[in-house]
């Protein structure tokens, strides 16, 4: 009997390059550039702030031979050039997928010249002066998800009527409508919104407070059932994060710890191990005075564009990363760092993009590691 000889992970939902990507092609490569262009301004800006990216190819002579540039041309395999205003990272070798995953993971839109690469889902441009070369690259229209003329009055190609077999629930578009293009990649990004689930870190040993702080009554019920109640209706699933092997009586699920011995670390790791495609908003569960209002006031004000949103801490103005949303493309960043021979949550947040923002109420960020510290906040411990 043959039996899988690696561990069953539950893969994010990527294409090429990205979790939203899409190749526009069927125009000469000057109105697609142009059409990115336009919303990829428009989506860093106005819109949303989102980290866009655009992949394409170098047009200037593009048939001729052409040496390799720069160390390039001595045999290295990189190089990095520091431009003041911009960045340029040339390499000798094309990265295959997995790479360009990693290049472009913090992209959240993403934008592809279709005449010169693939993408998981496309947008067609129905030109007739390149009625050619769009029939060339048929095989690649795998998921389309707009048609735009860039003639109002030419029909659809039949070609393209005869691969499309759901032609008439694509929606089509003047070229020339930029609000309505702008309006449709605001329904395709919305639509594909991270979904929010909630992680209470409930697995630490609770050594200084010398007994488990999950089980306090702070609040007349054990405080992990009290954090899991506040995340209830900001979160579609709320889970309690435990170690390998802890029992915990709760009517919300537990989520067990997968990279053992790193602390609330391997736990947010193990969240995105189980969910990679959620984002997780977590929370330590030795917060007494966190409320519902400061949970509100992060989640309305999270970034998706961003690697999280955190509160700032009104003690050192360092991130808060236990009181924070780690969006999905996080899960590369972490797991990079774990690499590195870092398991600090808080060098993530510094060391990436991170939305901070001040708590409504400073004093709900406080946490209690030891009875000394709550006998100042005024609480009395109570046995269970």
């Amino acid at each position: 009997m043959q039996t899988n000889k690696h561990a069953k992970l539950a893969r994010p939902a990527l294409g090429r390059y990205g979790r939203n990507e899409w190749a526009i092609l069927g125009a000469p490569c000057g109105v697609i550039q142009s059409l990115a262009a336009d919303v990829i301004r428009a989506f860093s800006g106005s819109y949303a702030s989102y980290a866009c990216a655009w992949l394409d190819a170098d047009h200037a002579a593009a048939d001729a031979p052409r040496a390799l540039p720069g160390m390039l041309a001595a045999g290295a395999r990189m190089e990095w050039t520091d431009q003041i205003h911009s960045r340029r990272l040339q390499t000798a070798g094309m990265p295959d997928t997995h790479r360009f995953r990693i290049l472009f993971n913090e992209a959240d839109l993403i934008l592809v010249n279709g005449n010169h690469h693939e993408a998981a889902a496309q947008i067609v441009i129905v030109d007739p002066t390149k009625e050619n070369s769009l029939r060339k690259r048929l095989d690649q229209l795998t998921d389309v998800r707009l048609i735009l003329r860039s003639d109002p009055a030419a029909p659809v190609f039949d070609f393209l009527k005869e691969r499309l077999s759901g032609l008439s629930d694509i929606p089509q578009l003047d070229l020339s409508d930029r609000p309505g293009i702008l309006r449709f990649f605001e329904q395709e990004m919305s639509r594909r919104r991270p979904s929010l689930h909630g992680l209470v870190l409930a697995g630490g040993q609770s050594r200084r407070m010398g007994r488990d702080k999950g089980e306090i009554r702070w609040h007349g019920r054990p405080q992990r059932e009290y954090m899991a109640d506040l995340l209830r209706p900001l979160c579609e699933e709320v889970y309690l994060s435990v170690r390998a092997g802890q029992q915990v009586d709760s009517a919300f699920p537990s989520l067990p710890d997968t990279f053992a011995e790193l602390g609330p670390y391997g736990a947010i790791l193990s969240a995105f191990r189980s969910r990679p495609d959620a984002a997780w908003l977590v929370v330590a569960c030795d917060l007494p005075l966190l409320d519902a209002e400061t949970l509100r006031f992060l989640v309305d004000n999270r970034n998706i564009g961003a690697m999280a949103t955190a509160f700032r801490s009104p003690h050192d103005d360092m991130p808060e990363p236990l009181i924070a949303i780690w969006e999905p493309k996080s899960y590369a960043q972490l797991l990079s760092f774990l690499a590195q021979g870092y398991s600090c949550p808080r060098k993530v947040l510094l060391n990436t993009d991170t939305r901070l923002l001040d708590a409504p109420q400073a004093a709900a960020l406080t946490n209690v590691n030891t009875p000394e510290e709550l006998e100042k906040l005024g609480f009395k411990l109570r046995e269970l």
